[in-house]
């Protein structure tokens, strides 16, 4: 599944494993269960692929979360969170409308036959929103950012749990190396023998944590609505609820923003958006599993941004946490790409002749 801006209309097709993309403002994944093969994205053929510009769309779409990440720190410190995530929501939907209206895709965008799932997943995807950038105001960006790459390790075992697919050794390990990359960066944040768990880090780091959580729930209720609903409906809803959830927030306070603050509130959407179109049409042009470990280049970016804009200098526990977290990371990736292939390998050969 592909939560994601973008490509805007999945397509019904066959194999194994799961890419998932996820960053703390905007998760994505690719279900490779819905692709022909492990090497092949939705609407990439021989024809059309082009692994250059997908790699360039998918840098570009993790620039682009990554400065969206910043200027939610920016504003996360005057303006209550419901304000921030109904503008990252509300004008997140002002691009994706437009390219699926210049693609004719907008009626289908608007389509359900599920309105009871949709609003299950939005309330679990705003949860994760509420969450991360409750975290992002209290956090760097590097370590928030490093922290959400916990959640598609999470759906690993959400999948085992509830779904009840077979998830073996391998991606079990992958699973507990995350944690363990997580616990090296709480280091700082939980050393009990100092009680800085009530600081305001710890407090980010438990809300970044259980924006994991609801990252990874929501993960699943997204790959149960991949199997009737196109991708641009799930979008569009998951952009309108979100949006609905932070404007229920107004009565209890919002800040009026002078006009840089308004610009960094909208742009909080406009980067989300058009970094759901980059990720997606990346998706197009090249082999999902060929993409999606380029998602960790969010991690440097916020390395680098939250250098620049805010002079955060990560710890050594953050590089030593963040480093383990990807290389698990890119071992769950790494094992479905072998599932995927194997089934693959399978469903070509012929069969047996009796």
């Amino acid at each position: 599944m592909v939560h994601a801006c973008g490509t805007f209309r999945a397509r019904k097709v066959r194999s194994g494993g799961t890419v998932r993309s996820v960053s703390p403002w905007g998760m994505t994944e690719i279900s490779l269960s819905r692709l022909p093969s492990l090497v092949r994205s939705p609407g990439a053929t021989p024809h059309n692929m082009n692994v250059a510009r997908a790699i360039a769309f998918k840098l570009i779409s993790a620039l682009l979360f990554a400065m969206m990440a910043v200027l939610v720190r920016h504003v996360g410190g005057t303006f209550p969170v419901g304000q921030v995530v109904f503008f990252r929501s509300a004008f997140a939907v002002v691009p994706v409308v437009i390219i699926y209206a210049y693609r004719g895709e907008l009626a289908a965008a608007i389509r359900t036959t599920r309105p009871v799932h949709h609003l299950w997943r939005g309330l679990t995807a705003l949860a994760s929103m509420f969450c991360n950038f409750s975290a992002l105001a209290r956090l760097p960006v590097v370590d928030a950012t490093a922290i959400s790459y916990l959640a598609p390790l999470l759906t690993v075992a959400f999948s085992a749990w509830f779904l009840k697919e077979r998830v073996r050794i391998i991606r079990w390990s992958a699973v507990l190396i995350g944690f363990a990359g997580v616990m090296v960066m709480l280091v700082p944040q939980l050393d009990l023998m100092h009680s800085a768990a009530a600081t305001t880090g710890a407090i980010g780091a438990v809300f970044a944590l259980i924006a994991t959580v609801f990252t990874a729930a929501s993960t699943i209720q997204t790959r149960a609505l991949t199997r009737t609903e196109t991708t641009s409906s799930i979008v569009i809803y998951f952009s309108v609820l979100c949006a609905l959830g932070g404007l229920v927030t107004l009565p209890f306070g919002w800040v009026v923003p002078d006009w840089p603050a308004l610009a960094a509130l909208i742009g909080t959407g406009i980067c989300g958006g058009l970094a759901h179109i980059f990720i997606t049409e990346s998706y197009r042009l090249a082999p999902a599993s060929l993409i999606a470990p380029f998602d960790y280049t969010s991690m440097l970016w916020a390395l680098v941004l939250g250098f620049f804009v805010f002079g955060e200098i990560p710890s050594g526990y953050v590089f030593a946490g963040a480093g383990i977290i990807t290389a698990a990371g890119l071992l769950v990736i790494w094992r479905e790409r072998q599932l995927g292939l194997k089934r693959v390998r399978a469903a070509a050969s012929p069969p047996p002749k009796l």
